[in-house]
């Protein structure tokens, strides 16, 4: 079945009942997210800017997020080299309910987050994304910094807006790939540089209301094709996608459509060796763990067991001219999540 609904109207996000206007996909944030506008209680929006910036050596990943009842707030530095490691430090702030103040466009403003031990910003500057961060203590009682640039020249990007089954609740999420990364991490003398030829970076937004037990899967990835920036957002778990799913390709700035997707995980574990078919046959690929980042919290009534799984990606995808574009050992991830929350 094609799930390509392409929402092209510039309008409200939600109706007066606090539903979808008009569930679909489309290039840019066309749906204005309003959270005066939400239904339901307070302590069941989630809102989250999530940063990922990933070289074929080592990441970083950056959450600044207000889940209404919990705001979790963390960084994960991951190294890739003869021994994968990573580590991810977490603050959890309880009943946030909005306090964050995270912005409701993603195209400007600060998303900005404050404690004694942790300051952490994402701030819009022109045609740039600035990340700056310093974690006290954030491992063996030694600090992280950051501080990172992602370059947005006008280009399009992928936003899906999802219903689930159940009055009130909706899934709007913008992910921007393919942005060319420069700067710098740093954490136990060692000093983590991006390089803008070869480095990306990705944003993925969300704002909504979800149901609360929920399984997803997500994958992302970019790369340089001979000089071409080349990237793909797949997944699905996401509430009711009869109208579009989120699968699509990027290159040289412009979204290409695909259908379904299915992640193919070995039944032996997460760092055997996955593929992932598609209905259409635009994206074939195999993909070769390296590193497991592994979550498993159970609190009773918040339960999270995630698995974001690093690795090499190998294969073709089509583009929407029937253009194949092939690629080999690109480092990515794909992740299946299991959350009540």
């Amino acid at each position: 079945m094609s799930r390509n609904h392409e929402v092209k109207n510039v309008q409200l996000l939600l109706n007066d009942e606090g539903n979808l206007r008009e569930p679909g996909w489309s290039r840019s944030l066309v749906q204005k997210y309003d959270r005066k506008m939400i239904k339901a209680p307070k302590w069941r929006i989630k809102e989250w800017d999530y940063y990922l910036v990933l070289t074929d050596n080592f990441a970083g990943a950056f959450t600044i997020s207000d889940d209404g009842y919990i705001g979790l707030q963390s960084v994960s530095l991951l190294v890739f080299g003869d021994k994968p490691w990573e580590h991810t430090e977490t603050v959890l702030n309880p009943f946030t309910m909005g306090k964050l103040n995270l912005p409701s466009d993603s195209s400007s403003g600060v998303t900005e987050y404050k404690d004694k031990r942790l300051q952490m910003k994402f701030a819009v500057e022109g045609q740039y994304r600035h990340i700056t961060c310093h974690f006290e203590n954030f491992w063996n009682g030694k600090p992280f910094d950051c501080d990172i640039r992602l370059a947005q020249p006008p280009m399009d990007s992928m936003v899906i807006a999802t219903p689930w089954d159940k009055d009130h609740a909706f899934y709007y999420n913008q992910k921007i790939n393919c942005m060319r990364a420069s700067g710098y991490m740093q954490y136990d003398d060692v000093i983590y540089t991006f390089k803008p030829e070869t480095d990306f970076g990705t944003l993925d937004w969300g704002r909504g209301v979800w149901t609360y037990d929920n399984t997803w899967y997500w994958g992302s990835g970019n790369a340089d094709v001979n000089g071409h920036a080349f990237g793909f957002n797949i997944g699905y778990g996401f509430g009711n996608t009869k109208a579009a799913s989120e699968n699509v390709l990027f290159y040289d700035g412009k979204v290409h459509k695909l259908d379904d997707i299915t992640f193919n995980i070995p039944a032996s574990g997460y760092t055997d060796p996955w593929t992932f078919t598609s209905s259409d046959g635009r994206f074939e690929m195999d993909f070769v763990p390296v590193l497991d980042r592994a979550a498993n919290m159970d609190f009773k009534v918040i339960v999270s067991d995630q698995h974001q799984v690093f690795g090499r990606m190998s294969g073709k995808a089509i583009l929407d001219d029937g253009t194949a574009i092939e690629i080999k050992d690109v480092m990515c991830f794909a992740e299946k999540v299991h959350n009540k929350y």
